[in-house]
């Protein structure tokens, strides 16, 4: 059986807020990160726990990316793991409305 580790390492100031964040995956590389978004699955809750960080410097314009990005990433994965292109392709569109009404 093969194993992978994927690290994040937080720097924070004396609030609480991250100030550096920096991501490791083994053979797969490493680097710097304004932002980062992690789901996982709760199979006994049937809920979703999630980690959303994102650093001092990330500003409003590169947050909009970031978010719209992660909504499609996320359709591609569900239409992957489902097959419902009719429920993504749907998603896709919602994602091009919202591009537009937030100005990206």
């Amino acid at each position: 059986m093969s194993r992978s580790q994927i690290t994040f390492d937080i720097e924070m100031d004396e609030n609480k807020v991250p100030e550096k964040i920096q991501w490791a995956a083994g053979d797969d590389g490493s680097g710097v990160a304004k932002a980062i978004s992690v789901s996982i699955w709760d199979e006994g809750q049937e809920n979703t726990l999630r980690i959303d960080l994102w650093n001092k410097e990330m500003s409003q314009d590169e947050m909009k990316q970031f978010f719209h990005q992660t909504i499609l990433t996320l359709t591609d994965s569900y239409e992957r793991a489902t097959d419902d292109s009719h429920t993504a392709e749907g998603v896709r569109m919602f994602c091009e409305d919202l591009k537009k009404q937030m100005q990206i």
